[in-house]
């Protein structure tokens, strides 16, 4: 059974840092891509940073400078190490995972992970 578990989230200062975790497990094969999303009250979900299995990464340009994607040594440990940290990056985080193709170009949107956490909750206050 494939599973993917995050943890870390919480309430932190704007200014502060968390460190979120995602556990993959039940997977056969290794996957391609996975990636963090957010989704804050009344808005859509939208994608973070991804990181494929050769460690390339994607950030959105929200983030980018401030959070830093990585995999632990082993490859079912995925990271988002978060700074600088705003109200808005207020929402619940989520982690993903895909098997889409790897292709030159190519970023995996929300529509290519067919796996996803349950979630962790990061607050940040002003």
């Amino acid at each position: 059974q494939v599973q993917l578990v995050e943890s870390g989230g919480g309430s932190v200062q704007a200014g502060g840092s968390l460190r979120l975790s995602c556990v993959a497990s039940g997977f056969t094969y290794r996957t391609n891509y996975m990636g963090w999303f957010r989704q804050a009250p009344g808005k859509e979900r939208e994608r973070v940073a991804i990181i494929d299995s050769y460690g390339s990464t994607t950030y959105a340009g929200s983030v980018k400078g401030r959070f830093t994607i990585s995999k632990g040594s082993a490859q079912n440990l995925l990271y988002l190490q978060m700074n600088s940290l705003k109200p808005e990056d207020t929402a619940m985080y989520y982690c993903a995972a895909s098997y889409a193709p790897r292709l030159v170009d190519f970023i995996p949107s929300e529509g290519h992970f067919g796996y996803w956490g349950q979630g962790t909750q990061v607050t940040v206050s002003s």
